[in-house]
């Protein structure tokens, strides 16, 4: 989704950190009963057909009666979860796992530098900064201190021209709601400056203030569900109250649209970038040297992506996928800025283009073969002057920075390869360590396997599988399955200390790198969204009846796991072969097809998957709908939707409807729960709540999966 599906704490916790399982005595065939949820006559006629909607009542998330339905559906999942012998003694371990100090990368402001810092089970990472490399580092914000139970989270919006002044954003409970500060960076003095109702925006300075993006103020008791409309550019000055902030764009013809505002390197430009949805763009700027110049439109129409890297004088450097499914890196001149004028920089090749950073007086390219990174170092010309020589085959990022910057950063990380900080010289292009993880685990334990399967209509899909050496292929081991499936999106390596407790425990860890993500470019996005959106789902049970069918596992030993789309992907694929998984985890899921555009920034998702409105788009998007295709007297996995009350993304109302018409409909003793986490949103908003969900999840996993814990 919008903003980095998912990205989040703890849904990186979560959903790639799975653990292992234990023995059981207890009566899992017990029959729950579950909290008797009231149904109302309400029926939409969508294009002729009528579709009844029972639970319509509970996306009122705020309202008394729902809120007493959440305290009872807890109540029964809870009590559950106690029951569950082993669940403490999974929380303590997967807090012992979790316990080890993690750090950003460092990057440079003026004369500090900053970085993020967590000694191993702070709720939030503390951000630090210090004068020079040597320096001796030192608190520049600790969002622990902001609120009792640790769920404020804080970010670094971008730094004023002189380097004086840093905005940073600040969030509550786990909201997509920002509010905007500023600090003075050598003083760490917070001014009074407060900029609300901001979500999905930046801070592009410019003088003494910043262009930003945000909202109409949502109507009282809407904050959390109402839709999204309208998203507008303003310019703060320093010192001054919001209210007197200055309108710079508004587009209210085109209300369903993100307007995103950034300034160039040099401070010259105004970049406004405009999208209808999560993919297609179109890009405007603005010289800021010129009084009362006017937007002028760079790259027109939605159809493509289009991302401003840097501008070379009076050239424009643009990443796009126009004319190029793969990525390529275009320059125009804004004078000139129809297409049979640009001129290529960097040409497309066989492996897709993930982004291009810019420090040095270089360009580089991150590129994406077989779902491992390849980084190359460029001239402003776009020619290759090397490629950066990386640890080995996994996941980098990093190498940005300003145009005088010569020392560079970057973190490597793979599946067993805890995420390391290089730091890499421009002119040399040599990288030497510079921060190593420090936790127990020793790589040579266990095997990382990249394997190729066929999908239903023979496409060949990649799929990575970690697992401690020695694994058998007794068509008995435990398998969690992972996949995400859309916009976009690549799975790439990546890893989890928590992890480990499952491949000790004989897990084997599986992630597929299934159509509708970004892993092949734009052809193998485009592959999985709309009218072709079945292909993930079939690419996900192709991923699971591989795994049967070489001899890692059955039927009752897989577990699929996903969040948000992937949520999506888990409810879809558990409903159309119920008989393929044991256990089923959609977490903060897209459930109804049907009403998903209607809270929120739902809208924005709707390039991506269709629309209901829309009569050929409503019969695909009803077909395979989570909520709509639950049938009578089906035997399905045993299931723990997780959601969240602070959730203004993917509304909690999706996992509501679906819990409840899954304990009404479902036949068979598996238990079909629901957890609402309580002050967190799309992704737990405190590490102490991660672990807490993690443990509970964890636990049911065990429990269902009939897997002894060691």
């Amino acid at each position: 989704m919008r903003g980095k599906p998912l990205a989040g704490l703890v849904l990186a916790v979560f959903l790639t950190g799975l653990c292992a399982a234990a023995p059981h005595e207890q009566e899992k065939k017990e029959m729950l009963a579950y909290p008797k949820t009231k149904k109302v006559d309400v029926v939409d006629t969508y294009h002729g057909t009528k579709i009844t909607d029972p639970y319509r009542w509970l996306e009122d998330d705020r309202a008394q009666e729902v809120t007493a339905w959440v305290e009872e559906q807890n109540r029964v999942t809870f009590s559950y979860l106690s029951k569950i012998p082993f669940r403490n003694k999974i929380k303590s371990r997967l807090e012992e796992l979790y316990n080890y100090p993690r750090y950003s990368a460092p990057f440079r402001i003026g004369d500090y530098y900053f970085f993020n810092k967590n000694t191993g089970l702070q709720n939030q990472s503390v951000i630090y900064y210090q004068k020079g490399l040597q320096g001796e580092a030192q608190v520049f914000l600790d969002p622990n201190t902001l609120s009792k139970d640790g769920t404020v989270r804080v970010g670094l919006l971008g730094e004023s021209q002189d380097n004086r002044y840093m905005a940073i954003s600040r969030s509550e409970a786990g909201s997509d709601w920002e509010e905007i500060r500023v600090i003075e960076i050598a003083t760490k003095r917070e001014l009074s400056d407060r900029i609300r109702w901001v979500k999905f925006s930046g801070a592009g300075w410019h003088g003494n203030g910043f262009f930003y993006s945000r909202y109409d103020t949502p109507k009282a008791g809407e904050e959390m569900k109402g839709k999204n409309e309208n998203q507008k550019i303003y310019f703060h000055r320093l010192g001054e109250p919001q209210e007197k902030d200055r309108l710079i764009f508004e587009d209210p013809k085109n209300p369903l649209r993100y307007y995103g505002a950034s300034v160039s390197e040099d401070g010259r430009f105004l970049i406004l970038s405009a999208s209808e949805g999560t993919h297609g763009s179109e890009l405007h700027y603005l010289d800021l040297t010129k009084k009362n110049d006017t937007f002028h439109l760079l790259c027109k129409g939605f159809e493509y992506d289009y991302s401003f890297i840097d501008n070379i004088g009076n050239r424009f450097l643009v990443q796009t996928n126009d004319g190029a499914p793969n990525f390529r890196v275009v320059s125009i001149d804004p004078t000139r800025p129809e297409r049979e004028n640009w001129k290529t920089v960097i040409t497309e090749k066989p492996e897709v283009l993930q982004g291009v950073g810019t420090a040095g007086g270089k360009l580089f390219s991150h590129y994406l073969k077989d779902v491992t990174t390849r980084i190359y170092q460029h001239d402003l010309n776009g020619n290759v002057e090397r490629e950066i020589e990386l640890p080995g085959l996994g996941t980098a990022g990093g190498f940005g920075g300003k145009r005088e910057d010569k020392t560079l950063f970057y973190t490597f990380t793979s599946f067993h390869y805890p995420p390391t900080i290089f730091q890499y010289n421009v002119d040399s292009g040599k990288s030497k360590l510079f921060r190593k993880t420090e936790v127990k685990f020793n790589p040579e334990e266990y095997e990382v396997k990249q394997v190729f399967y066929s999908s239903k209509d023979g496409t060949k899909v990649p799929m990575f599988l970690v697992y401690k050496k020695g694994l058998r292929l007794t068509g008995d081991n435990p398998v969690l399955l992972y996949a995400y499936g859309g916009f976009s999106i690549s799975m790439t390596a990546s890893f989890s200390p928590l992890r480990i407790a499952l491949l000790d425990n004989g897990f084997v860890y599986a992630v597929a790198n299934i159509r509708g993500g970004g892993e092949y470019g734009e052809s193998w996005h485009k592959a999985g969204m709309l009218d072709k959106k079945q292909n993930v789902f079939d690419d996900f049970i192709g991923a699971a009846e591989y795994l049967v069918q070489e001899k890692y596992t059955n039927p009752e030993k897989i577990a699929i796991s996903g969040g948000s789309n992937g949520g999506l992907l888990v409810g879809a694929c558990m409903v159309q072969r119920p008989d393929l998984f044991k256990v089923a985890l959609p977490a903060v899921g897209v459930m109804d097809m049907l009403r998903y555009h209607k809270f929120t920034v739902g809208w924005g998702w709707g390039v991506e998957y269709g629309i209901s409105d829309n009569p050929d788009q409503f019969k695909y998007l009803l077909a395979y709908s989570p909520l709509h295709n639950i049938k009578e007297g089906v035997k399905y996995p045993a299931t723990l939707v997780t959601t969240a009350d602070h959730d203004d993304r993917v509304v909690p109302a999706h996992s509501f409807k679906f819990i409840a018409t899954l304990q009404e409909k479902n036949k068979g003793d598996n238990p079909v729960l629901v957890r609402i986490q309580t002050r967190s949103g799309h992704g737990s908003s405190s590490l102490s709540k991660a672990i807490e969900e993690a443990a509970d999840t964890y636990a049911f996993l065990f429990q269902n999966l009939n897997v002894v814990f060691r």
